[in-house]
């Protein structure tokens, strides 16, 4: 399952590491309680389910050919997810650090890049914005997907 509503169980996306496994990469976006200078309280993430599933299995078997000894898991939340909370989850195991690194940073690269997700945020005033992952300074941690739906 790559899209749940429930909280991400980062155990069970570690228990598919391989024996040959000596590098396992985790990434995990946390909801932040800030976006370009704007207080957030909680975020509601929105997805075209089957189609951000078979993009979250295609990403992770593009990764899969492009780093050939890597195995990657990926799971997104959905629904509304509040400050410090997991919305999104990566795992990365390869034989050797490097290519575990490379392989999380491609997949969570390409998951924002992709994946038909959208967020909005929502402020302590009561007003709320789509916010589009497009825009400079997103790809550096922000956890957004295609922009408005």
């Amino acid at each position: 399952m790559h899209l749940t509503f429930n909280p991400i169980d980062v155990a069970a996306l570690l228990s598919d590491v391989r024996p040959s496994d000596g590098g396992v990469c985790l990434f995990l976006g946390v909801v932040r309680n800030e976006n370009e200078g704007l207080p957030t309280v909680a975020i509601q993430y929105e997805a075209y389910g089957p189609m951000a599933e078979s993009e979250m299995a295609r990403v992770a078997r593009q990764i899969e050919e492009d780093w050939p000894e890597a195995r990657v898991r990926i799971q997104h939340r959905a629904g509304r997810l509040e400050v410090g909370e997991v919305s999104v989850a990566v795992v990365a195991a390869a034989p050797h650090r490097r290519e575990a690194f490379e392989a999380c940073r491609a997949a969570i690269d390409r998951v924002k890049a992709c994946v038909p997700i959208w967020k909005k945020e929502f402020h302590p005033d009561g007003s709320s914005d789509w916010v589009d992952p497009t825009r400079s300074g997103l790809g550096d941690g922000g956890t957004g997907g295609l922009g408005e739906p």
